[in-house]
């Protein structure tokens, strides 16, 4: 991984001259360490070349996201400032079919990011969120963030 970072290094800085090519090998090597040390995290180059593959569907992911929280401020935006204020919270568990510990937290903060949800625990392959209104509730299980990951963690694994 020091050669990937250290390639990084010099595409991104644009000139090669021999400080930065020093400066490159250190920062490499201390990022290497960091990651490794701190992080606990084991990149390889395949993990790396994998994480590219699956670049396109995590930039399709946060757009997503990004519409799906666009349409969850108007749904409760319409939800508050309605005449009869009709909030009906609740609890809902649910399982989710994502293998990974990563997916799982991924599906977590995005519910939670949504408005009008939160995610309260997660525990193993179990989620309990918090929801404003029924109607949201009924639409966690299956969400279209769950499709997306698994397709994601089945580019990645495969």
């Amino acid at each position: 991984m020091n050669l990937v970072y250290f390639m990084l290094w010099l595409i991104f800085n644009g000139r090669i001259t021999f400080e930065i090519i020093i400066a490159g090998a250190l920062i490499s090597v201390m990022l290497d360490v960091f990651i490794r040390k701190v992080l606990h995290l084991n990149l390889t180059a395949k993990n790396f070349f994998m994480a590219v593959k699956i670049l396109p569907h995590i930039l399709l992911y946060v757009i997503v996201l990004l519409v799906e929280i666009i349409k969850a401020n108007f749904a409760i935006t319409k939800l508050v400032l309605s005449p009869n204020l009709e909030v009906e919270p609740c609890l809902v568990k649910f399982h989710t079919p994502l293998k990974t510990n990563a997916a799982r937290v991924a599906l977590a903060n995005s519910i939670t990011l949504t408005p009008g949800t939160i995610t309260v625990s997660l525990e193993g392959e179990n989620l309990l969120v918090h929801a404003l209104n029924r109607e949201i509730a009924d639409g966690l299980e299956g969400s279209i963030f769950e499709r997306l990951l698994a397709v994601m963690e089945g580019k990645f694994n495969a």
